[in-house]
């Protein structure tokens, strides 16, 4: 299992291979003209949306988490999935959604001159389109990241060490804060980690509104410019920005870890929750799913009525067939590669292996259409190549295996996306004791069996987490699906760019909203599943 975990690895590695190797070539005069410009603004602009969503992102996540997870309150139930749902909105389409609900001819300004007869310009408004407006859409869509493996960690607490807490004279919240958040900081800062390098890899909300960074530079320099070069230079130093973050993750761990300290698994203690405590809970689930889905939902759902695209109907019947096959796909396939990996690092955890986890994790930072360009060169040389031996040896013709179909954009989409079921799995798996793999072996188990019978039964919750966050990101991924698709294969996310490049925003509000509808059951029943997956926890209390 290390070997092939090194394997994967190294196949993973091919499109930042290939990013790295632009270091090589000599700059362009586009190079000179951007580094003396514009290279500071990416970096600073960068940062701030790094510094903006690293600490939004766990204040908002980890919080939700242990109010739906440890507490008794009004709704608690309908949060626990519905914090998720966030998620499925596309960070692009919330600021499309934001920008009509906020500009000057729309509802909230129309209302402000309204009640107080001032005129356009002659009171102050926040600026949306701004870098500050950009942190907070991509802070209401990431925070699921961290909600999601908060409470997972959570969830397989141990009753134990908080039951001492309390006998210590810890309330609620002291325990909150001492005990059950130390356990839960290796989830709560993977789930970070994922919204940060989402984050370094967004093109879509800052395109829009205008904020000169890494990406847009990327793909400016790469289609106004033409210039290859040049793109995949920027992109290398935007690697620097996905080190960092790997090794603020890796280093906040540190030698640490994190394991149950007894086989007795209880249900958790339910605090009840009442009056303005009550209240408080509420509005603070409130909120995120307010901002983060159901208003921009509402804006885009009056926004579909009004002009809505015409041909809804058998059209998004193949639509949502092509998005949802290629989510259950990659989401199926990632779970297993991370957890093979995952595994094999357990096993033997050298540098090699370590090293290959952390490079094969970075594919998740990169543009996807850089990832796109990547994997088309080789791909489609070796198609071409094969195409050629059979035609020159057999007189027949294999046509384009893997460029040809959708082989080549599941693997974009795991090379993308690996490091969100890596994370997961990882953290997973790492709150399995070392004598439950001692104890296996002594009764005769092979490290698969091991694997198979003892982890993967203790561990599932987690990887159901890592195979939801997969799916939804596939069914909203848009550049490595405009770049790789197949002809005559649309998906929803590729339906809605389409109408949003046209500036039809109405009409695009239709595929987003069929997007959020297809992820909401996955998201409902993998949330339930979840919550059922602790032990002990047969029958959880109300």
């Amino acid at each position: 299992m290390t070997w092939t975990s090194v394997a994967v690895a190294a196949l993973f590695l091919i499109p930042i291979l290939g990013v790295l190797l632009s270091l090589t070539q000599p700059s362009s005069a586009t190079w000179s003209h951007l580094a003396e410009t514009v290279l500071p603004r990416y970096i600073f602009n960068t940062a701030v949306l790094v510094i903006g969503v690293g600490l939004g992102v766990p204040i908002i996540g980890s919080g939700t988490a242990w109010l739906v997870t440890m507490c008794r309150f009004p709704g608690r139930r309908v949060f626990e999935w519905a914090l998720i749902l966030p998620l499925a909105m596309p960070a692009y389409v919330m600021a499309y959604a934001y920008t009509d609900f906020l500009q000057p001819a729309g509802p909230v300004q129309t209302l402000l001159r309204d009640l107080t007869d001032l005129s356009f310009r002659e009171y102050w408004f926040p600026e949306i389109r701004s870098l500050g407006g950009a942190v907070a859409m991509l802070v209401l869509v990431l925070y699921p990241y961290a909600y999601l493996l908060s409470r997972a960690a959570f969830l397989d607490q141990s009753v134990c060490a908080l039951d001492v807490s309390r006998t210590l004279g810890c309330g609620p919240w002291r325990s909150f804060w001492r005990v059950a958040l130390p356990l839960a900081r290796p989830a709560i800062v993977a789930g970070t980690a994922l919204a940060l390098m989402e984050t370094l890899a967004d093109y879509g909300t800052v395109s829009f509104f205008g904020i000169p960074n890494f990406t847009t530079g990327i793909v400016r320099a790469w289609i106004a410019f033409g210039d290859r070069t040049t793109a995949a230079q920027l992109a290398s130093i935007l690697l620097i920005f996905v080190f960092a973050v790997l090794l603020f993750e890796a280093q906040s761990r540190g030698k640490a870890r994190f394991h149950q300290a007894t086989n007795k698994y209880q249900q958790l203690p339910g605090y009840r929750l009442g009056g303005w405590a009550a209240l408080g809970a509420f509005s603070a689930c409130l909120l995120p799913l307010l901002l983060g889905f159901l208003l921009p939902a509402a804006v885009l759902f009056f926004m579909a009525l009004e002009a809505g695209d015409g041909q809804f109907g058998r059209r998004y019947f193949e639509l949502v067939g092509n998005s949802f096959t290629l989510a259950l796909i990659t989401a199926v396939l990632a779970v297993l590669l991370a957890t093979l990996m995952a595994y094999g690092r357990r096993l033997q955890g050298g540098w090699l292996v370590t090293t290959s986890h952390r490079l094969a994790s970075m594919g998740y930072a990169l543009p996807g259409t850089i990832i796109a360009v990547g994997i088309l060169i080789p791909f489609a040389a070796f198609d071409n190549a094969l195409d050629g031996w059979l035609r020159a040896t057999w007189g027949i013709s294999s046509g384009l295996l893997l460029t040809g179909g959708i082989a080549a954009l599941v693997f974009a989409y795991l090379v993308r996306f690996l490091a969100v079921s890596l994370n997961t799995v990882d953290s997973g798996l790492g709150k399995i004791r070392p004598s439950m793999d001692d104890a296996a072996r002594s009764l005769g188990s092979r490290p698969l069996a091991t694997l198979l019978r003892v982890h993967a039964p203790i561990m599932w919750p987690s990887m159901l987490t890592a195979g939801l966050v997969v799916f939804v990101d596939v069914m909203k991924e848009l550049p490595a699906t405009l770049v790789m698709r197949p002809f005559n294969f649309d998906t929803l996310a590729v339906q809605a760019h389409n109408f949003a490049a046209d500036e039809r925003l109405s009409q695009a509000a239709t595929p987003a909203l069929t997007i959020v509808a297809v992820g909401i059951p996955p998201v409902i029943l993998l949330s339930r599943a979840i919550a059922r997956g602790r032990p002990g926890d047969a029958h959880p209390a109300p």
